[in-house]
């Protein structure tokens, strides 16, 4: 896997770790509100803060099965940082599809990138 392979694969699950931040941690914050384009309020109700950090709890462990993949001697393996740069991009285009077009660049871009030069 080459250097710049590895920085976007970091760089990737950097994304993510932050995506993790916004549900868990920072469910009603206004960079969240923002991120996900959503009222304050509407972040504060339950149902709503329930299943963002359980969806936030899923994009970090995809973060940290990236750097595994890319990192842990034992683990690496271009193979499975690919499979799990085309759940991304698949997790990605299904958002862009029942959510918002944007999603698919700003969730998938650096992984279609990524995934690109993987195989270069």
């Amino acid at each position: 896997m080459s250097i710049i392979t590895t920085i976007l694969s970091t760089l990737v699950a950097i994304e993510f770790l932050y995506i993790m931040y916004l549900e868990t941690i920072a469910t009603t914050s206004i960079s969240t509100s923002q991120v996900f384009k959503m009222s304050q309020e509407e972040l504060s109700r339950h149902s709503v803060k329930t299943l963002f950090k359980n969806q936030g709890v899923y994009n970090g462990l995809l973060a940290i099965l990236l750097l595994i993949s890319v990192y842990m001697p034992q683990a690496k393996s271009p193979i499975w940082t690919g499979i799990l740069l085309i759940y991304i991009i698949i997790v990605a285009t299904y958002g862009a599809f029942t959510s918002d077009k944007n999603i698919l660049w700003k969730q998938g871009g650096l992984a279609i990138i990524t995934l690109i030069s993987l195989f270069l």
